[in-house]
């Protein structure tokens, strides 16, 4: 009896597992399935189209011309004549220095000249010689080419029209190398960008360039391309370029931030939509899925410019190509996929 119990509940334990394995096995059939659905991906046709070159550059307003206005030796500085901000002339005086030695050398040079007219009139009679004369023509020479020298570092004047926007010293203070004041032409004032080397052929001297300012919000100034670098720099590959901006206004300041548009052309490239371009983690590489065959393949692309939704490609997809714009989330490089009709 105990043998024939026995054998009731061992034939029930293998009827249970066997159960239990069927129920699992039809649980696990459809998660089988479900990982072997493709994933549903959303397509555009990308076309080439005329895009117009527009690059925008970061720069700092300069003035055409900067002046340091400074003595060619130290000395006290008696008088500073301006401020900054005031508009100047050229010729004006600036700056007096300490006119000591000034003086000294006036009256050394007229000591020169009576002593010159002297010599003159006794060489005119015979009383002195040919070469006794030119030496004292010559010292007469040098003295008055000196003491102009020391005039003009006496007497600072201005070499240019323009607007003092420094001064390192006051009146009475010693000259000790730093320039006193410094004036800048700021009619016109100009601005350097550095432009990739791929568009020194479509950049002209002459070319109109817009210029927006933060000190000016809406305001648009033009300029124009008034140099352009000869070389490439090889690290940067990138070359300068002057723009001169006019600023007869007296609007535009030296160390104002510009923004400077440039037209570089039109030239033929795919736009993409924007919900096509995905940024690799990890770096700041761009790319997309094209779809081919029924397979997605990963694409790196360089993108030029916003175009509103789309997005302007230098490289990396064909003409007429289908890129995925939606369900890039489950996609990998030659995974295959269903199109959303």
């Amino acid at each position: 009896m105990k043998a024939f119990r026995k054998l009731g509940i061992a034939l029930c334990s293998v009827l249970l597992m066997t159960a239990c394995g069927q129920k699992k096995n039809e649980t696990a059939a459809p998660a089988a399935a479900a990982s072997d659905e493709k994933p549903l991906v959303t397509l555009a046709q990308v076309v080439e189209e005329p895009v117009a070159q527009i690059q925008v550059y970061s720069a700092t307003i300069v003035g055409e011309i900067k002046n340091n206005i400074a003595p060619a030796t130290p000395a006290r500085i008696s008088k500073i004549n301006v401020e900054v901000g005031d508009q100047v002339k050229r010729g004006q005086v600036l700056v007096e220095m300490d006119e000591t030695t000034l003086s000294q050398q006036e009256m050394q040079l007229k000591n020169l000249e009576t002593e010159f007219n002297r010599i003159d009139q006794l060489y005119k009679v015979g009383g002195v010689s040919q070469s006794e004369w030119d030496n004292m023509k010559l010292q007469l020479e040098v003295a008055r080419k000196s003491l102009k020298t020391l005039r003009e570092n006496t007497r600072l004047a201005s070499p240019i029209d323009g607007i003092v926007t420094a001064r390192t010293y006051d009146n009475g203070d010693l000259y000790g190398g730093q320039p006193i004041l410094v004036v800048q032409k700021i009619a016109p004032v100009k601005l350097t960008i550095n432009v990739s080397e791929q568009y020194y052929s479509k950049v002209s001297k002459g070319d109109e360039v817009s210029i927006e300012l933060d000190a000016y919000p809406g305001e648009t100034f033009t300029g124009k391309v008034s140099l352009i670098y000869p070389t490439v720099d090889a690290m940067t590959h990138t070359f300068p370029v002057e723009i001169l901006v006019a600023n007869k206004d007296l609007k535009l300041r030296p160390g104002m931030f510009a923004r400077a548009t440039l037209n570089l052309g039109i030239q033929n490239h795919v736009v993409v939509p924007d919900l096509a371009i995905e940024k690799r983690s990890g770096s700041g590489d761009r790319f997309v899925y094209v779809y081919s065959n029924g397979k997605v393949s990963y694409n790196k692309v360089e993108l030029g410019q916003r175009l509103g939704d789309r997005y302007e490609l230098i490289s990396g997809v064909e003409n007429g190509a289908m890129v995925v714009t939606a369900g890039q989330s489950r996609l990998s490089d030659g995974c295959e996929v269903t199109v959303n009709k």
